[in-house]
């Protein structure tokens, strides 16, 4: 594939879908490929005549949906997009508006004050999207500019880091990283023009805006962009808009199936054709749960923010699909190495490196984070796993999160699914606690079924009856849920300090 950028990726999809429908609001308004070209590049004329242009960063602050839909596609097209989670503190946002210095930020008469004050106090303007959906525009009094386009190695899209252990790190992702992958992605999930994709994900995570938006729009398939992943909602829209896939992350899968099991109708979407998991490790359990539920495939896939989203994914059917595994490489390089940056033999677990099309060249104004994370051209991803004979990835925990218990290195994702094994589990997350002596411990937070009941030294021995001692838990707390950040991952790191346990 030759270098493209996404406005390219996009246009083809705009032009040949005409008047078929490619976004839909939970309202029903719907907007085709026709309309939203026009808004697009109505969007774009109001960047140039404010110029606005290629290089130039655009910060979207707006409650996920299409209006949030559309002002990414706009400013990734003309521009370079940086959208921000709505529900940041006003500290947080002087923080991001800051490193990014952008030259506007989009907002809607839904965007908080704090996003407001912060934006004055940076000096950063300000342009609100209004008018009927399809039909938006920024309201701002300028002069007609030139409108330019981006090139391939221009950048589209910028997000930070979530910056779990340090400070977020700002990450410039390429036209033709976004153009890729998304080609990617469509390609291995076989989308069609005919497909849907209910969006549940945030539209300021790289999960959300390339698996859940800008691969069905870019071979013209339609997208149904919700307000975002609500439990109580999530069926109703499955029922409502027919999609043929959706994909979230395993904390969101979990809500789903603990949200089944209470409702009393029969579950009817005779359209879904497969379901999506990536972001973080989905339990073989939530898998087997999932299809269970809905009687379709479930496709782990392995993302993150640096590679573009994607890097692996296990293939749809007849392709083989290996639980517990996330698949294959997609457009990419990877390799498991050892310290000295050497391929390590199949079924031997270390670090896990990649390089290819999707993955970025480092992040701005941070050398010293850049040189940690490459060995010449090979990206670091801060994940450990392994792969098998076939060249099947299977991860075995972030290397941040292993629990290093007396020099025995604990997989975090071995303990879950040993806990979630028992059928009084409805949700697990394994940490460290800090010990005086082993430098680590192993602890765990669970959720119980509905109308469990398990005490913690039933629990502690089932799971040793399935994993060596020193991986046992310690500690169980039973939890009424687990803490995740915005984008529903799971929160380790820190744990035993919020909970407070430990140290011992």
């Amino acid at each position: 594939m030759t270098d493209t950028v996404m406005i390219d990726t996009v246009r083809d999809a705009l032009g040949y879908g005409g008047a078929e429908t490619a976004i839909v609001d939970i309202d029903g308004a719907t907007v085709t490929f026709e309309a939203l070209r026009w808004q697009v590049d109505r969007l774009g004329a109001e960047f140039a005549g404010c110029d606005i242009g290629p290089g130039d960063r655009i910060a979207i602050v707006v409650p996920n949906g299409p209006v949030a839909a559309i002002g990414f596609l706009a400013a990734a097209s003309y521009a370079a997009a940086a959208p921000l989670n709505p529900k940041y503190r006003e500290s947080e946002f002087a923080f991001y508006l800051e490193d990014l210095k952008p030259a506007l930020m989009i907002v809607t008469d839904d965007t908080s004050e704090a996003a407001l004050a912060a934006a004055e106090e940076s000096g950063v303007p300000v342009a609100s999207m209004s008018g009927v959906l399809g039909s938006m525009t920024l309201g701002v009094e300028a002069e007609a500019g030139v409108i330019r386009r981006p090139g391939p190695a221009e950048p589209g899209l910028f997000l930070h880091t979530s910056g779990t252990t340090s400070r977020p790190k700002l990450v410039p992702i390429l036209q033709r990283n976004l153009a890729r992958s998304a080609a990617n992605i469509a390609t291995s999930l076989m989308l069609e023009p005919a497909d849907r994709s209910l969006n549940v994900m945030p539209l300021f995570h790289i999960h959300g805006l390339l698996a859940g938006l800008l691969a069905p729009l870019s071979v013209g398939a339609s997208v149904v962009a919700t307000p975002g992943f609500d439990a109580f909602a999530f069926f109703r829209l499955l029922e409502t808009f027919a999609p043929t896939y959706y994909t979230a992350v395993p904390t969101m899968h979990q809500m789903v199936i603990d949200r089944a099991k209470r409702r009393s109708e029969r579950l009817d979407c005779p359209g879904l054709r497969f379901i999506r998991s990536s972001s973080a490790a989905l339990p073989a359990q939530v898998l087997v749960d999932l299809e269970g539920l809905f009687g379709v495939p479930v496709i782990e896939a392995y993302g993150m923010t640096e590679a573009t989203h994607q890097m692996c994914t296990n293939p749809l059917p007849p392709g083989q699909r290996k639980i517990r595994s996330v698949g294959l490489p997609t457009g990419i390089e990877l390799s498991v190495i050892d310290a000295d940056a050497n391929a390590v033999p199949v079924g031997q677990a270390g670090p896990i490196a990649i390089r290819g099309a999707t993955v970025v060249r480092g992040y701005e104004a941070n050398s010293e984070a850049t040189r940690a994370a490459f060995i010449g051209d090979w990206f670091l991803t801060g994940d450990q796993g392994y792969l098998d004979e076939d060249g099947y990835l299977f991860l075995t925990g972030r290397l941040k999160e292993l629990i290093n218990r007396g020099g025995e290195k604990i997989s975090p994702l071995e303990v879950d699914d040993a806990l979630l094994n028992h059928p009084a589990v409805a949700q697990a997350v394994t940490f460290a606690v800090p010990h005086a002596k082993l430098g680590e411990d192993v602890a765990a937070g669970v959720v119980l079924e509905p109308g469990a009941e398990i005490d913690e030294r039933e629990l502690t021995e089932f799971v040793g009856t399935r994993l060596a001692a020193f991986k046992v838990p310690r500690t169980i707390v039973f939890l009424d849920e687990l803490p995740k950040g915005p984008t529903g991952k799971l929160q380790r790191i820190g744990l035993s300090e919020r909970l407070g346990i430990g140290p011992w």
